[in-house]
């Protein structure tokens, strides 16, 4: 089968032809659909996991997948063939699973769960890991009414997804997007938008609000930029990042709780956020579909440019 690949961790990635899975003992083989692009899976492939979660090579990258059953193995129970299904296979060694392809096999207690019926796959493929990280930081943060918070990296999909739940939970939310996405964040719920590319963020929260915020939740600064970000946080409130670098014993002296946010994504996650794209009371960000054939291309872009919704893989 066709799939995307690296040899060796900082090779380039390349469509190249692997062997295709078979399920084994209670597994079950998918054809894949769709497959979700995240920032994570360039960095698999770079090997920045590679001290805590190994790896196997050729490494199909890929983690967000939506597809059918196409086989399943021996004693399988929890799935049937031709049961639709998505989720996030972040399973070790890395690239044993990679859904940059054709098909994939994987474990029945993978974080799996079934594709509501109106729901389309390519929209599937792009909750996994955006949707349920928003979902989790939202309900860790629980309570988040008449709460200011800001979401900076909020034009991406777990920005897009979270400032709707945040929003829907009675917070006062300042996104931080370009300003070809302000409406868009705005139609999502967010009270304000601040564009960082043409006034400093930091000077522009502290002038519109002086006595401070009560959230930060950073899915894009580096260490220096968070911690400059997080001193806009009033005493008593919360200053997470998804790119662990919250210096959380810093922030502690300062009386803000520090949070290195790291997901465990589940099939309850994944079917109660699905559900809810379902039903129309969460909306999917915009989602550009490319081929696997110019996935390289857009690896590539992703790392150079700025990230606007979610990039999923088509057939």
């Amino acid at each position: 089968m066709r799939a995307i690949t690296v040899s060796e961790y900082g090779a380039t990635p390349a469509v190249t032809d692997v062997p295709k899975p078979e399920p084994g003992p209670r597994q079950v083989l998918i054809k894949i659909r769709a497959a979700g692009m995240n920032p994570m899976d360039q960095k698999i492939a770079d090997g920045v996991w590679k001290a805590r979660v190994p790896g196997t090579f050729p490494m199909v990258l890929g983690v967000d997948v939506a597809g059918v059953v196409d086989t399943v193995g021996k004693d399988e129970t929890k799935f049937s063939r031709g049961d639709e299904v998505f989720g996030q296979l972040f399973i070790p060694p890395l690239g044993s699973a990679g859904t940059y392809a054709e098909y994939v096999a994987v474990t029945e207690n993978a974080p799996l769960a079934r594709v509501p019926k109106n729901l389309d796959a390519t929209v599937a493929a792009s909750l996994p890991t955006a949707g349920v990280t928003a979902l989790s930081i939202a309900e860790s943060l629980s309570p988040l009414s008449e709460k200011k918070v800001l979401i900076v990296g909020a034009g991406g999909g777990v920005g897009s997804f979270f400032t709707q739940l945040a929003a829907k939970a009675g917070a006062y939310v300042i996104a931080n997007v370009r300003a070809s996405a302000a409406n868009r964040m705005r139609s999502y719920g967010a009270a304000e938008t601040i564009d960082h590319t043409a006034v400093s963020l930091p000077d522009a929260v502290r002038r519109a609000h002086g006595d401070g915020i009560d959230v930060l939740v950073d899915v894009a600064s580096d260490a220096e930029a968070f911690a400059a970000l997080a001193r806009l946080v009033r005493a008593g409130g919360t200053a997470l990042t998804t790119k662990y670098v919250a210096d959380v014993q810093a922030l502690a002296k300062a009386r803000i709780k520090g949070v290195n946010f790291a997901v465990e994504v589940t099939p309850e996650l994944l079917q109660r956020l699905a559900d809810s794209v379902a039903a129309g009371r969460i909306v999917p960000p915009p989602i550009t579909r490319v081929k696997l054939d110019d996935v390289p291309i857009a690896l590539t872009q992703a790392a150079t440019g700025h990230a606007d919704g979610k990039t999923v893989i088509t057939p």
